[in-house]
């Protein structure tokens, strides 16, 4: 989709003179879709000219500016940037557009600074999608440039916290910075925190081998250390005592963090009384809070990118973005070791979980490795210190079991979410999300929505349902008997007879509707059964999400349309232990486990089942993505391909059926 957000509106010619604007699609893109179009030659009346920043080349077009008498566009990286710098080539998530100065230059007022000193920010939805940003930003760890590694341990609390930047940074020019001025600081950071430690921040920049800072070796002492590492800035700022900065963006997340930094220069965050500032700002009399520093610099200022829709988009969108990309290196830049992976699904774990580095496919987990080890779930039982891989609750448009790859795949680091013998990750998701923010439960009910409004179930295979008779519908799934989840889900009933059987026995008067598992029906699996005089509907080759809107109640062992059926408003009732029940959500005559002691709302199970716990996989753009766009990708019925080879195999499968397990063993 290329939504032109700028359609109706006049364009401007945006003429440049710097290549990056030619060679870079994300900045002409951005560009574009906000209204800019770029023209190389000489501006005529009613142009523009774009400038990047203060860059070595910015001369070149200030120059016609002023020749031609021209008006000029600042363009600068927004503050939530990418995973990576610039230099390595990932391009932005967003840019800064300023008609009338440099964010980071206090020589004249810029449009951040005007929206600071102006603009009412008493909007109360625009403060609270402001608070709700900064919570979000500090969980998720985001930064300009956001790859942190969160397992590295933090220091011992009690430091001061300095911060390097690069040298010769327009920012650190800007504010008068040179060698003497950091040294400055760092001196007057020891004077006013004596007996403290003091921690040097060196920029990501520095620590990528792209450019120098100004600290080095000579400024350490006993007390002075520099901290190289990849750790995340929220958990420095945890543990700081106080922080001081020339200009640093790390500035601004102080203040976010609850801090009131020392600052040495003049960034757009001084000024406003958040700050400890060296340099008198006479021009900045206004007082802020948090809350509207962070509306105008991350909300009203920026134009944010939607990589996977291809429009401009609001600040909650990157945040989703971000959440995914920064997932998925932060599990995969150590790289994996694999076992227990089907040889039709390993292309698939490898563009989902080997980008960073190639998935080493072994036969068993290996008795030392430098990198993590995944295994498929039903394959673990007796693997220790394993990451544990099933298909997540939104999949695909077909059946797994007819080697249709997965848009989502959950990884869970202490079981896995269909056996309740053992605590899971997903236990603790659901626990944690007992009590959500405003913004989360707008998420999960949003989500709610465009699933049902796309007529999404786990797999999207299957028709039209069949007629109903008047009454009471009750639904009752049918499983493959010898999945692991019943296996491991169940006690007393453990097969689909028996479970029609107790829900006529519960409902007696009611009209039952049973529907067989599709890959049952397709012959790959057990689980075929004779209910005729047991239910009134035999339900063949339905789509759950055609059924669900029809019936009144759901019976099930483990079946994931039970959670389909609560999204809908549907009571469900189970007679075995899946992720869903013994929430106080279903009624449970199966044992659950005592440790499902929470009670989340319906909004918080499924932030935790379909926001927290899986990965997804944009078809599209083939980059990780939120759930949001796989779950569009879905209605849209843009999907994995799995190749001509697996179309074959797949066809070769049905025609085989009950020799499946010759092409679905490892």
């Amino acid at each position: 989709m290329q939504s032109e957000t700028a359609a109706g509106s006049e364009r401007t010619r945006l003429f440049v003179y710097n290549g990056g604007f030619l060679t870079q699609r994300r900045i002409r893109r951005i560009l574009h879709l906000s209204g800019y179009d770029i023209r190389l030659g000489l501006p005529k009346d009613g142009d523009i000219v774009g400038v990047w920043g203060n860059s070595p080349t910015a001369h070149r077009g200030l120059a016609i500016a002023t020749k031609r008498n021209a008006a000029v566009l600042r363009v600068e990286d927004a503050f939530l940037r990418s995973l990576h710098p610039g230099r390595t080539g990932e391009p932005p998530l967003g840019l800064v557009l300023d008609r009338t100065g440099l964010h980071f230059d206090p020589a004249h007022p810029s449009d951040l600074e005007s929206l600071l000193a102006t603009h009412p920010l008493d909007d109360t939805a625009l403060l609270n999608r402001a608070r709700h940003g900064m919570d979000r930003v500090r969980e998720l760890h985001l930064s300009k440039y956001s790859a942190f590694d969160l397992t590295l341990p933090p220091p011992d609390p009690g430091y001061v916290l300095v911060v390097d930047q690069t040298k010769g940074d327009a920012a650190v020019t800007a504010s008068g910075g040179d060698q003497a001025r950091f040294r400055e600081m760092l001196v007057i950071a020891q004077e006013e925190n004596p007996g403290a430690q003091v921690l040097i921040k060196t920029h990501p920049e520095t620590i990528a081998g792209h450019r120098s800072g100004y600290f080095s070796e000579q400024d350490l002492s006993d007390r002075v250390s520099i901290l190289e590492s990849t750790i995340s800035p929220w958990t420095l700022l945890e543990g700081a005592i106080g922080v001081y900065t020339l200009s640093s963006q790390l500035g601004f997340e102080a203040i976010l963090a609850g801090h009131k930094p020392r600052i040495f220069g003049q960034p757009f965050y001084a000024g406003w009384g958040l700050t400890q500032d060296e340099l008198p700002f006479p021009r900045r009399q206004r007082n802020l809070t948090r809350a509207q520093l962070f509306a105008a610099a991350m909300i009203l200022y920026p134009k944010w990118y939607d990589p996977y829709r291809d429009n401009l988009c609001e600040l909650e969108t990157v945040l989703d973005t971000l959440e995914a990309q920064t997932r998925a290196w932060r599990q995969d830049h150590n790289g994996w070791t694999a076992s227990g992976m089907r040889l039709w699904k390993r292309k698939h774990l490898q563009q989902m979980f080997g980008r960073q580095k190639k998935v080493r496919f072994t036969t068993g987990q290996p008795d030392t490795s430098d990198r993590p080890h995944m295994v498929w779930a039903s394959h673990a039982r007796d693997t220790e210190n394993a990451v544990r891989i099933e298909d997540g609750f939104l999949r695909s448009r077909g059946l797994g079991a007819n080697l249709v790859p997965p848009l989502s795949l959950a990884t869970d680091e202490l079981g896995i979410y269909y056996d309740p013998t053992h605590p899971s990750q997903l236990e603790e998701l659901i626990t944690a999300r007992e009590a959500l923010r405003p913004d989360q439960e707008m998420r999960a009910e949003r989500l709610i929505d465009q699933i049902i409004s796309g007529h999404l179930s786990k797999y999207n295979t299957g028709g039209a349902s069949p007629e109903m008779p008047v009454g009471h519908r009750v639904l009752v799934p049918g499983q493959v008997e010898d999945d692991a989840s019943i296996l491991l889900g169940t006690t007393t009933v453990r097969t689909n007879t028996d479970l029609l059987r107790a829900a006529r026995e519960a409902n007696p008067n009611a009209v039952l509707i049973y529907k067989p598992h599709p890959d049952v029906e397709a012959g790959l699996r057990d689980g075929a059964i004779d209910s005729e005089g047991l239910a009134d509907v035999i339900a063949t080759h339905s789509d759950p999400a055609a059924l669900l809107p029809q019936v009144q109640e759901v019976w099930t062992m483990t079946s994931l349309m039970g959670f389909e059926a609560l999204m809908r408003g549907v009571n469900v009732t189970t007679l075995g232990a899946p992720f869903y029940a013994g929430w106080g959500l279903t009624r449970d005559l199966g044992t659950v486990p005592a440790r499902r002691g929470a009670r989340p709302s319906l909004l918080g199970l499924v932030h935790a089942a379909l926001i927290d716990y899986p990965r997804y996989m944009d078809p599209v753009t083939g980059q990780p993505c939120p759930v949001e766009v796989a779950v569009q990708r879905l209605s849209e019925g843009r999907d994995r391909d799995g190749g001509p080879s697996l179309r074959l195999l797949s066809k070769l499968q049905g025609a085989f059926a009950t020799h499946a397990y010759l092409w679905r063993r490892r």
